[in-house]
């Protein structure tokens, strides 16, 4: 029998640096430039959010031109909210404000935002990131209120030290309009930083789209089992993996995507508790980011949150694992 080497025996040692040097734009936007977003003309808000990014941005310097060019005055707000639907280029937008910012900036999801202060307690998470140019935070998050309010209070202290902040909102796939704008509950729960945010509001259609009846691959255990027995490729059975999670914080998720390219999921099943689904989502996120192929056996992977979770407090959560883990299943063996 194939010995494949197994995610579920790694144990990450991550340090504080490499916790700070992980928070960049995932590989799929390392390119991603104010240029090369294309707006949809039907959506005259998505060109008026470059606009929007670009004039954010030239409150690092000058303005285009020279000291004395005359032109729009940049924001003295330090904070920038897009606010929009799912798949209207929202990250995109914050990928290139990320690459505009000077100096020491970081990027990252809210998920990973609060691992890192869970990780390394509040006022060493404070210490790292203090200092930097930008804080860019991809999918905002409201559900939980505890980690709502620590993020207030967290942006809060490095605004205070003349750090900018950039995010986007969270908002469902697929979701057929539901939250599609977030701007209101955003400002309403950050409290005494809403002041501090312009927001933008982006329409437009979802330009990842897929036909509604596409889901999860499920190759099977024997495709699996398959898999060469190399460095780059991992196959665990899933309960195991599930329950190695638990032993590992999720700010630590980072060090166990180090040379891997596929990963395989034996005996897939559903998830049995909201405990486990939250872990799992964070190392969805983790794979996505690397681009991590995917190949299953058991049940969908788009089918492993229970009707209870997809119609509760982190149903957002969810569905944003659902297209993530349906996209990393459709993904070919690598080059």
């Amino acid at each position: 029998m194939t010995q494949h080497r197994r995610l579920a025996d790694t144990v990450p040692q991550v340090d504080p640096a490499r916790m700070a040097a992980s928070l960049v734009p995932p590989r799929q936007f390392v390119d991603a430039r104010l240029e090369n977003y294309r707006p949809d003309p039907d959506h005259a808000s998505q060109a008026e959010a470059v606009e929007a990014v670009r004039l954010f941005a030239a409150g690092w310097g000058p303005r285009p031109g020279g000291l004395f060019k005359r032109g729009p005055k940049p924001p003295e707000r330090p904070g920038l909210y897009l606010d929009g639907g799912f798949g209207v280029g929202k990250t995109h937008l914050l990928a290139a404000l990320w690459h505009l910012a000077p100096g020491r900036k970081y990027f990252g999801t809210f998920i990973e935002y609060t691992a890192l202060v869970g990780a390394l307690g509040y006022v060493e998470a404070v210490r790292l990131l203090s200092g930097a140019s930008l804080i860019a935070i991809d999918e905002f998050e409201l559900d939980d209120p505890g980690d709502t309010m620590l993020m207030s209070r967290f942006l809060g202290e490095l605004v205070a030290g003349g750090t900018r902040i950039g995010a986007t909102s969270n908002t469902p796939p697929n979701a057929l309009g539901e939250g599609r704008f977030a701007a209101a509950d955003f400002l309403r729960e950050i409290q005494g930083l809403s002041d501090r945010f312009t927001t933008v509001r982006i329409g437009g259609l979802d330009y990842r789209r897929r036909d509604s009846a596409e889901s999860a691959v499920a190759a099977g255990n024997d495709a699996v089992e398959a898999l060469p027995a190399s460095p780059d490729t991992t196959v665990d059975d899933f309960g195991a993996l599930i329950d190695h999670l638990a032993s590992v914080h999720p700010a630590r998720y980072v060090g166990l995507m180090d040379g891997l390219q596929t990963a395989g999921l034996l005996d897939v099943r559903v998830l049995p508790g909201q405990t486990e689904a939250l872990r799992f989502v964070a190392l969805v996120d983790r794979l996505y980011d690397a681009q991590i192929r995917i190949v299953a056996g058991g049940v969908p992977l788009d089918r492993v949150f229970g009707d209870d979770m997809l119609a509760g407090g982190y149903r957002k959560k969810y569905l944003r694992a659902i297209s993530r883990l349906v996209a990393m299943t459709h993904m070919g063996p690598p080059a």
